[in-house]
């Protein structure tokens, strides 16, 4: 981890340790490992992915555990949850305005910042809908990595010779 990131996710730490006391939620070894993994993280994982990881640190964390302290975590307004994606939700801990990038092949999340889409002005036609909370971008798209696999396929694909159709005129 990158020392950016690392003060980062220390910062968040301290954060959730500051709302849990305001709202008298006990912080157990498991709930910080849960969240020190989500801070530590710009890959917007789901429950399973940070169940494996602290899992790895801490062997008697269950998944209903995660589960649990995710929803907590949520409803104290420390992580976003992003979803449903085709692998269901994904929790974010960064609060700060950002947007998202999604890779439509492979499932990745990605942050970005835009003054632009943080100025878009919502449609009246919302209000109809009840109020609103937040509202960020999700723009989806293939990312580099899968992009150059598509390319790299595209390229290696035999070449098929095209036959006339017989509807068709010379």
């Amino acid at each position: 981890m990158r020392k950016s990131e690392s003060n980062r996710s220390e910062q968040r730490l301290e954060r959730l340790k500051a709302v849990a006391k305001e709202a008298g939620v006990k912080l157990t070894h498991q709930r910080l490992e849960i969240f020190r993994e989500l801070a530590g993280t710009e890959d917007h994982p789901d429950a399973d992915a940070i169940f494996r990881a602290v899992q790895q640190r801490v062997p008697t964390v269950s998944l209903d555990t995660v589960y649990r302290t995710l929803s907590k975590l949520h409803d104290l307004g420390l992580v976003t949850m992003l979803g449903p994606q085709r692998d269901g939700v994904r929790f974010d801990a960064n609060l700060d305005p950002h947007h998202h990038y999604v890779c439509v092949r492979c499932g990745l999340v990605r942050d970005f910042e835009s003054e632009e889409l943080n100025g878009l002005r919502l449609p009246d036609a919302l209000k109809n809908f009840g109020s609103i909370v937040d509202a960020h971008v999700e723009v989806r798209g293939l990312c580099a990595e899968c992009q150059k696999a598509a390319e790299s396929n595209r390229d290696s694909a035999p070449k098929q010779k095209r036959e006339p159709r017989e509807d068709s005129t010379p």
